[in-house]
């Protein structure tokens, strides 16, 4: 292990607080997906993502705005975001992002996503993150809180292994729009095709 591994490894330890993390025993009934747009749209978007994952970074800044604009802000589509972390600093990222709730959630994605290098390759990736979590108004000691409850990490793990079992997914991003799966970022012209097939 190298040192910048090591010292990722160690600050994700200590504010974790050790946590065993094991997805094959964490409840797969809780609701941990966050839904932008209305829950009762006709069509839905599943996007596995992980927040250190630059390809989704790029989808969330090129590609989403339109999507948004033509598809979900019009109540004809929802997406469903699904986090799909590969490592540990991502699992801590996607942690900081349900610490700012529902009405935050996706605000928080959307900062972090636009500040990846920022945090992913700092030397010490949780300082910075607390940073930005206390930028978005979340205390230091709810901080701690937040990335140390066992029960999101459990149920983002859980959903994660879900969608690797029932979507084969692999990498990020996936998005699975009714019977299709699009991998990588994608261009608007993709996801337009594949959302007006699920409208009919």
């Amino acid at each position: 292990m190298n040192r910048r591994a090591f010292m990722i490894v160690s600050a994700l330890a200590a504010f974790l607080g050790g946590a065993v993390v094991n997805a094959a025993e964490a409840p797969t009934s809780w609701d941990i997906d966050r839904v932008l747009g209305k829950k009762d749209a006709p069509v839905t978007i599943y996007e596995y993502s992980a927040l250190t994952c630059s390809h989704c970074a790029a989808f969330h800044r090129d590609v989403l705005p339109r999507i948004k604009k033509e598809w979900i802000e019009t109540g004809k589509a929802k997406l469903v975001y699904r986090d799909f972390p590969f490592e540990k600093i991502g699992l801590l990222a996607a942690l900081v992002a349900h610490c700012g709730g529902d009405e935050r959630y996706f605000a928080f994605v959307e900062t972090l996503f636009r500040a990846q290098d920022d945090w992913s390759r700092a030397q010490n990736p949780a300082q910075v993150l607390q940073n930005i979590a206390q930028l978005g108004g979340i205390p230091a000691d709810r901080f701690k809180a937040c990335v140390g409850d066992q029960k999101t990490i459990d149920a983002i793990l859980a959903r994660a292994k879900e969608g690797r079992e029932k979507y084969a997914i692999k990498a990020t991003p996936t998005f699975v729009i009714g019977d299709e799966k699009i991998e990588g970022s994608g261009s608007f012209e993709a996801f337009d095709a594949a959302l007006k097939k699920a409208s009919k």
